[in-house]
């Protein structure tokens, strides 16, 4: 992997770091925050690589709030029992209520 590469990973991850318990954002909202609004594929490839860091990446839905990196999770519904125990309602891979509990790193940083 490129530096450029791994270092935009560790700026996704320092991000989804701040994102608080309950509460989740999209693959979009963090490029954007990064100044790299076209790049929300890059972030969720940064999602799948983090499985041995310390990085909630079960807070990291599409923009839709759907569970679109669930299958990177070990276990069939390990992303959704993540979310649904910090008291996040799902339903079919769908987040309920997502305007309440999304969190906008560019209003909250």
């Amino acid at each position: 992997m490129r530096p450029e590469a791994l270092s935009f990973f560790e700026k996704v991850y320092k991000v989804a770091q701040k994102i608080p318990y309950g509460k989740v954002t999209s693959y979009g909202a963090i490029a954007k925050y990064l100044g790299a609004a076209k790049s929300a594929r890059i972030v969720g490839y940064a999602m799948n690589a983090s499985h041995n860091k310390d990085v909630p990446a079960h807070r990291v839905v599409n923009r839709k709030g759907l569970l679109t990196g669930k299958h990177h999770f070990e276990g069939t519904n390990l992303m959704q029992q993540l979310l649904e125990n910090e008291g996040v309602e799902v339903i079919e891979n769908q987040i309920q209520n997502l305007e309440s509990i999304y969190w906008d790193p560019a209003k909250e940083l």
